[in-house]
C-alpha cells in the first residue's frame, strides 16, 4: 500500500506511485477502467450545445443511447436533442448509410423550428461497418441544403487511438466558421467552454480598443459565425488543438496558442506573445505578479499544513499547479491523474527531482473502486475527483480550469482555495452532477 499523508489505509501499489518512482507519460498500465461517480467535468452533449440555436442528433443502438439522453435531460436541453436508433436487423440488412440519412431528415424536418445547424453524432458501428461517412453528409447537405450538418463522432473506442472524440468535436464545431472579413481589433478565443474570469488582460484590451470575443457569450447562431471576423484566433485549451489551426489556414488569418498555465514566466511570455501578434507593446505585469504571490501567501498563512490534493479534471496543468504550491511551501501530497501531459514534461521532471515523494494516483484503475477513502485529518481537495477520492467536504470545485487565467488566475486561486479550507460542501451531491456550469435538473 502507498500511504498519503492523513489517509487511512493507504492506497494500493498498482494503482498508486511516488513520483520519484514515476514513468512519464504513463505512471500505470493501462487495462480495465474504473469510471468513478464523479461528472463535473463537461462530455461531448455539454460542448456541443455551446453553440446556439443548434440542434443533436446521435445515431447509435438504444443501448449507447441512455448516458447521452440522460446528459441532455439532466441539463434540461431536451429540445435541442434527438436520436436515430439503430436496430440489429439494420446490421444484418446493411443499410445503416440509409438508415443514418433517413433518420435525420426525419428528424429534421419534424422539429417545430429548422435548426441553422446540426450535429451529427455517428458511432462505433459505422467504424465497425465501413460506412461512407462522406456519401452520408453528401446526402444531408443535397436534401437539406438551408442547414449546415456538422459532421461529429461519439466514438469511445478511439479513445486511445489518434485524436479523442472531445478534440474531433472542437474541431469540427469550427467547420460553420466561414470566410468573412477580418474585423480589425478583434480576437476570438476557440475551443474554450467556459468564459475568462477578470484579469490583468482585460484592461490592456479595453486601452488598446481590442474586442475579445468567445463562444460561451454567443447567444445566436450568427453572433456565433461572428466569430470567424476575427483578426486572431486565440486558443487555451489543449483540446481546442489541433482545430485551431486548421481553422486559422482554412480562414487565412494568424493564431496562437496561449495555454491556461500558473507558470509566472509562461504567463509572462504568452502576454508578450498576444501584444506581438497584435503588433502592440506588451503591459508591465510586475503589480500583477505581485498581487497574485500576495494572495498565495496569504493562503498559505490560513491553509498552513493541510494536506492538498490535486487532480487533472480540475485545470489541465495540474503539475504546474502542485509546483506553484509546493514552491510556495504549501503541503501538495497527492496527485490523481493517469496520464502526464506532453506539456508538463519538464514539470513532471522537476517535481521528481524536487519533491519525489508527491504520490501519483490513478483515477481510473479497477483498484481504486475499493481504495480507502477516509482521511484522518483535515484535506483541501483541488478538483472534484481529489474530493471524491479523499472523501473531504472542503473543496474547491472547479473543472478544466473554470476561466482562471494569467496573474489574476493565481490569485483568484488562492481565494477560492481559502474559500473551500473554511466552508465545507455537500460533496455527495455535488460532484454526481453533470457538466459544471451547465444547468441541471438532478
Amino acid at each position: 500500500m502507498i500511504r498519503v499523508a492523513g489517509a487511512g489505509r493507504g492506497l494500493p501499489e498498482s494503482a498508486a506511485v511516488p513520483i520519484g518512482r514515476a514513468s512519464f507519460p504513463a505512471p500505470f498500465r493501462s487495462q480495465l477502467e474504473f469510471n468513478p461517480p464523479v461528472h463535473g467535468t463537461w462530455n461531448i452533449v455539454h460542448i456541443g450545445m455551446r453553440i446556439p440555436e443548434a440542434h443533436q442528433v446521435y445515431v447509435c443502438g438504444i443501448n449507447c443511447m441512455r448516458g447521452v439522453v440522460l446528459t441532455a435531460a439532466e441539463m434540461e436541453a431536451r429540445g435541442r436533442f434527438s436520436c436515430v436508433i439503430l436496430k440489429d436487423e439494420d446490421i444484418l440488412k446493411g443499410n445503416v448509410e440509409q438508415v443514418t440519412i433517413d433518420g435525420i431528415l426525419d428528424v429534421v424536418g419534424r422539429l417545430p423550428k429548422t435548426p441553422p445547424c446540426v450535429l451529427v453524432f455517428p458511432v462505433c458501428t459505422h467504424h465497425f461497418l465501413g460506412c461512407d461517412m462522406n456519401y452520408i453528409y453528401r446526402r444531408l447537405r443535397e436534401a437539406r441544403p438551408d442547414v449546415t450538418f456538422v459532421p461529429c463522432w461519439m466514438d469511445p473506442i478511439m479513445q486511445k487511438h489518434g485524436l479523442t472524440p472531445e478534440q474531433k468535436l472542437r474541431r469540427s464545431m469550427f467547420e460553420p466558421l466561414t470566410e468573412r472579413p477580418a474585423r480589425k481589433g478583434v480576437v476570438s478565443l476557440i475551443g474554450y467552454d467556459f468564459p475568462l474570469r477578470p484579469s490583468e488582460i482585460d484592461g490592456w484590451l479595453e486601452m488598446n480598443a481590442i474586442s475579445l470575443h468567445d463562444l460561451p457569450h454567443c447567444t445566436t447562431y450568427e453572433e456565433y459565425l461572428a466569430l470567424a471576423e476575427a483578426e486572431l484566433f486565440v486558443a487555451v485549451y489543449p483540446t481546442a488543438l489541433p482545430g485551431a489551426p486548421a481553422l486559422a489556414k482554412r480562414l487565412g488569418r494568424p493564431y496562437l496558442y496561449l495555454p491556461l498555465t500558473f507558470d509566472a514566466g509562461e504567463i509572462r511570455s504568452n502576454m508578450a506573445r498576444l501584444a506581438e501578434a497584435l503588433g502592440l507593446a506588451a503591459p508591465d505585469l510586475t503589480q500583477a505578479e505581485q498581487e497574485a504571490m500576495a494572495a498565495l501567501r496569504e493562503a498559505r498563512e490560513l491553509i498552513g499544513d493541510t494536506e492538498i490534493r490535486i487532480d487533472m479534471s480540475m485545470h489541465p496543468r495540474p503539475l504546474g499547479l502542485a509546483k506553484l504550491l509546493l514552491d510556495e511551501g504549501f503541503r501538495v501530497t497527492c496527485l490523481y491523474q493517469d496520464a502526464i501531459s506532453g506539456e508538463e514534461k519538464e514539470t513532471f521532471f522537476y517535481l521528481k527531482e524536487h519533491y519525489p515523494e508527491l504520490v501519483i494516483s490513478s483515477v481510473i484503475r479497477p483498484e481504486m473502486r475499493y481504495a480507502d477513502r477516509h482521511s484522518l485529518d483535515k484535506v483541501l481537495a483541488l478538483g472534484q475527483k481529489a474530493a471524491y477520492f479523499s472523501d473531504t467536504p472542503y473543496f474547491v470545485n472547479m473543472v478544466a480550469g473554470g476561466g482562471l487565467i494569467g496573474f489574476a488566475g493565481i490569485r483568484d486561486l488562492a481565494g477560492l482555495m481559502k474559500e473551500a479550507y473554511l466552508t465545507p460542501k455537500d460533496t455527495r451531491d455535488l460532484v454526481v452532477r453533470k457538466g459544471l456550469g451547465c444547468a441541471s435538473c438532478v
